[in-house]
């Protein structure tokens, strides 16, 4: 089942979301690194910084989702994406109170840092269940046989010059 928001038949929102996991990530990293390591300042705003890219990268990675996710005709895939953007939307609240108090404060607090954790755990959930979208219900997976595509989705190929 094609997604409507994709380029060439290739979904945009699992391309995006990379991005926001990635920095999140990081961002926990440089935070258990600046806890752990001494304190170092440049962890720390490493880490502010990661986590407001991640926010930023989030947001633009939801427009594709939504748009995939109200294009579901199936049951069973509509309940799934409903479950995963609501996580999806719980972890950015998250790490938007998170970034807000740690703009408040000179320096991130251990509860910031396992507020950081428990939105990367619901992360994860969201990611499984984004995952069993794809592999389990098919979601965003083309059935068409490539040999049928018409002519202008089929990549360019360069003609070789003859000597």
């Amino acid at each position: 089942m094609n997604t409507p928001a994709s380029i060439h038949g290739h979904p945009i929102h699992p391309m995006l979301v990379t991005v926001p996991i990635g920095l999140w990530l990081f961002s926990f990293v440089c935070d258990v690194v600046f806890t752990l390591g001494g304190g170092d300042l440049v962890w720390k705003t490493v880490a502010l910084y990661c986590m407001a890219g991640g926010l930023i990268g989030a947001l633009l990675a939801a427009v594709p989702g939504a748009i995939d996710l109200f294009s579901l005709r199936d049951r069973p895939a509509g309940r799934v994406g409903l479950v995963h953007m609501g996580l999806n939307l719980t972890v950015v609240a998250i790490y938007a109170v998170n970034l807000y108090l740690r703009l408040q404060s000179d320096q991130p607090s251990n509860g910031l840092v396992w507020l950081s954790a428990f939105a990367l755990v619901l992360l994860v959930i969201s990611g499984w269940l984004g995952g069993r979208m794809v592999y389990e219900l098919g979601v965003g997976v083309s059935t068409a046989d490539p040999a049928t595509r018409k002519e202008a989705e089929r990549p360019v190929r360069m003609a070789s010059r003859g000597t």
